[in-house]
């Protein structure tokens, strides 16, 4: 039991507040910039409260980068980003937890591994695959000779190509697998006991429908916390969308528009810089994740330290 004494009672509020206005400040400072106009934003001191202009300067900055197809892409990518990312990695654990064959803990060791990779590490080698997602199908065939019969017999080249470039399948696809989820899974999973396998089994329940019936409703919470970090995640993406899009008008994204906003020499024409958009679209990039994280968070914490099933 840990004792409880003013002291430390004291100790541990001021510690909490020193945190929350370390986390806070940025954010105010960045609330109070999209208030103000360019002027006051760009002139010294800085401004610590709010001014008039907020509506102003996100309705200027929206028009600006056209927020509305970009907030629609990044919706469509997060949510098929979340769904993907869900199904593979329940499917991934339960292959792990439930299905006794060789080599099942070297595939989660493989799996668990690429936690420690950097994105760096992979983003040049996806980028690969996704400008010709069937090239080690390509390679394989002309390896083993399927592409010379197939000339012989048609009189024409096999070539295999899918270009993920430039598509909502390039932004989604790539990024589905998760260690994260399949760890998350196969820990909740090991606490099923035998029991519940055994009378699913007697009862005459097979794989899929034991996946269906009963670990997908026992492990909602779980797939709200994965949910909630990866539409975080999603959202927020920028390296990707950056290299695999250069059709912005179609398939641009909020994080990536954002660049466009914030000032630079070439941008402002040598002007003042507009600092005052940056934060106004900034604020509206932020909405919906903080709204998920909202409304998810009882289930969130749920998900993450309820293992006791």
């Amino acid at each position: 039991m840990i004792e409880r004494t003013p002291v430390l009672n004291v100790l541990t509020h001021v510690i909490l507040l020193s945190g929350l206005v370390l986390l806070m400040g940025p954010l105010w400072i960045a609330f109070v910039a999209a208030t103000h106009d360019m002027r006051t934003v760009n002139s010294p001191p800085v401004e610590l409260w709010p001014g008039p202009y907020l509506f102003d300067n996100i309705r200027e900055a929206w028009a600006i980068s056209d927020f509305g197809r970009k907030f629609l892409n990044t919706f469509y990518v997060s949510v098929g980003v979340v769904a993907g990312k869900i199904v593979i990695a329940c499917i991934t654990a339960f292959s792990i937890v439930f299905f006794n064959y060789r080599g099942r803990m070297v595939v989660f060791w493989l799996v668990f591994i690429t936690l420690m990779l950097p994105l760096e590490v992979r983003i040049v080698p996806t980028y690969a695959v996704a400008a010709n997602a069937l090239q080690p199908f390509q390679f394989i065939a002309d390896w083993t000779g399927i592409s010379w019969l197939w000339a012989q017999i048609t009189g024409g080249a096999l070539s295999m190509e899918w270009n993920l470039l430039n598509s909502y399948t390039g932004l989604i696809l790539p990024l589905v697998a998760t260690a994260t989820g399949t760890f998350l899974y196969r820990q909740f999973f090991m606490t099923i006991p035998d029991e519940l396998v055994e009378a699913a089994r007697m009862d005459g329940a097979g794989p899929v429908r034991f996946l269906i019936d009963v670990l997908i409703p026992l492990s909602r919470t779980n797939m709200a916390a994965l949910a909630t970090i990866m539409f975080v995640y999603s959202w927020n993406q920028y390296l990707w969308p950056i290299l695999i899009i250069t059709d912005r008008a179609n398939y641009g994204m909020v994080a990536v528009e954002l660049r466009t906003l914030i000032p630079n020499q070439l941008t402002t024409g040598g002007g003042a810089p507009t600092w005052h958009l940056a934060m106004a679209a900034t604020l509206l990039i932020m909405i919906p994740p903080i709204l998920v994280v909202i409304f998810m968070q009882r289930w969130f914490v749920r998900g993450l330290i309820n293992t006791d099933k």
